[in-house]
């Protein structure tokens, strides 16, 4: 089989980043009931909410390994809030992506676009451990609600007020808050479930 060589194609024979990352590190993980793959993410993150670090284990065909690699190199030097915002858009990019490789795409199957789907949730799921992990650190006066957007509950309150929010979306497009890893819907559901009695 000849292919054209290319990024996409070399992530199909040389992946990068593969392995854990050096602690502390944040895992996500993310199962596809469909065909039995399975992916685990793992980041480093600084004080800043910079990415430093990304790797991965995957168990699946080459496409999900090719995605992995991908993304994980995508996601380093992002904050933790651009990283989870983008994960939608670069999940369709990379499906992209691995369909400009038809040759090899063909052989796999026609679901290798899920698969890119599958390494954004498991990217999600490490943000989210992450975000759980500030908001059980954070000594400030406020709630801390969005740890990806650094959202008080104070501003939520302020904003679902001011404006007659009645939903997430609203309040995300107000104020970003629940716009990244989603950790916080929760905690923005009993805030907006409270003000809206």
């Amino acid at each position: 089989m000849q292919l054209n060589p290319g990024p996409t194609t070399e992530r199909f024979f040389h992946p990068r980043n593969v392995g854990d990352v050096e602690q502390p590190a944040f895992t996500g993980r993310a199962t596809s009931f469909t065909c039995g793959a399975a992916i685990r993410i793992s980041l480093r993150v600084d004080e800043s909410q910079r990415i430093i670090e990304a790797k991965f284990k995957a168990a699946g065909c080459s496409a999900l390994v090719a995605s992995a690699s991908l993304l994980t190199d995508e996601v380093v030097g992002k904050t933790t809030g651009e990283a989870a915002a983008e994960v939608a858009a670069q999940a369709a990019a990379l499906a992209r992506q691995l369909a400009g490789v038809e040759q090899l795409l063909s052989e796999l199957g026609p679901d290798t676009a899920d698969c890119a789907v599958l390494v954004g949730k498991a990217l999600l799921s490490a943000i989210a451990v992450y975000s759980d992990s500030i908001r059980d650190e954070w000594h400030g006066e406020e709630a801390l609600i969005c740890t990806c957007f650094g959202v008080s509950e104070r501003t939520i309150e302020s904003e679902i007020e001011k404006h007659q929010l009645h939903s997430i979306a609203e309040v995300t497009r107000a104020c970003n808050a629940g716009g990244g890893c989603r950790s916080c819907y929760p905690l923005i559901e009993d805030i907006l479930e409270t003000a809206n009695r």
